[in-house]
């Protein structure tokens, strides 16, 4: 399956809906990035994509990619320098666990949803919203093949 068909229109508009809600909590900036398959670490792979994507070229260093091999069904959540400087250890672990409990249901897009919402969340008490805060990374889902 066309990575661009797995989640569908409405489901991508949700996605989109759930990036423009968390980021109007946190100076943070999420991106969600699809492909089929994934030959490589996951890690690794997304790690690659967030450079590819420019994710390093914000001002705070703060962005955040949700990276998801759908074939494969792997997936890998990667924060920024500024975001791994300055939170605990295990910062990540409940929100891959929240999309883990929604992936092994089929939920594929609430998964990504819980995973959003909950790092907005989180990032908030770190990189609060500010009042003149530019959206410096696109909302939409990025694809690959």
């Amino acid at each position: 399956m066309n990575p661009k068909d797995f989640l569908g229109k409405e489901n991508e508009r949700i996605i989109k809906q759930a990036i423009e809600t968390a980021e109007h909590q946190t100076s943070g900036e999420i991106r969600v990035h699809l492909e089929g398959s994934c030959k490589n670490d996951v890690l690794d792979r997304a790690a690659w994509l967030f450079k590819k994507l420019d994710m390093h070229k914000t001002k705070d260093r703060n962005g955040v990619l949700i990276y998801l091999s759908t074939k494969d069904r792997k997936f890998a959540i990667i924060g920024d320098i500024g975001i791994n400087r300055v939170v605990p250890e295990g910062f990540w672990n409940e929100i891959k666990q929240n999309m883990i409990n929604h992936f092994t249901k089929g939920e594929f897009a609430e998964g990504i949803v819980d995973g959003i919402k909950l790092t907005g969340q989180q990032l908030k008490q770190f990189f609060p919203y500010q009042d003149d805060d530019v959206n410096e990374l696109s909302d939409e889902i990025s694809y690959g093949k």
